[in-house]
């Protein structure tokens, strides 16, 4: 195993860094993408963004990830961000670890097209859907982070 891993019970465990984009439209509603995970029988709710590339700074791999996982464009993520801890399983491995949460502003809704998945993103994708605050609440499945609504609060009063 890589430093980056250790075993958690039966699980690995992984640290690996990420970057997430907490998106917001003219509305004030959130952008948020709709995962299922098969081997852990869970369903959620969660920002777009993912792992930071070797090489690649935070910032850098917000804006990518964007733009793979919603077509929007990655020059809409500004440079302001708010640590966010974070611990789940997802396919079987156990993640423990902070990310940087980034802020992109919109007018209107932008239109989502999802177009740059990896294997792995396509077979646990759902769907995507602009959520308001209350919508947000009274989602069937978890957010994840489980304290979403309070990071939204301390990234939108940043921007």
């Amino acid at each position: 195993m890589s430093d980056s891993q250790a075993s958690v019970g039966d699980s690995p465990a992984s640290d690996r860094a990420a970057a997430r984009v907490v998106c917001v439209d003219g509305d004030g509603r959130v952008l948020l993408m709709h995962w299922h995970d098969a081997v852990g029988g869970r369903s959620l709710w969660e920002p777009p963004g993912g792992g930071i590339d070797p090489g690649e700074s935070p910032f850098e791999a917000a804006r990518r990830e964007l733009t793979e996982e919603t077509g929007l464009p990655g020059e809409a993520v500004l440079d302001r961000w708010v640590p966010v801890r974070r611990e789940f399983d997802w396919l079987g491995v156990h993640y423990a670890k902070t990310e940087r949460f980034y802020l992109a502003r919109f007018d209107g809704t932008p239109e989502v097209a999802p177009g740059a998945f990896t294997a792995e993103e396509d077979d646990t994708y759902l769907g995507f859907g602009w959520f308001s605050p209350a919508e947000m609440a009274g989602l069937a499945d978890p957010l994840e982070p489980p304290d979403l609504m309070e990071v939204v609060s301390r990234i939108t009063r940043l921007g």
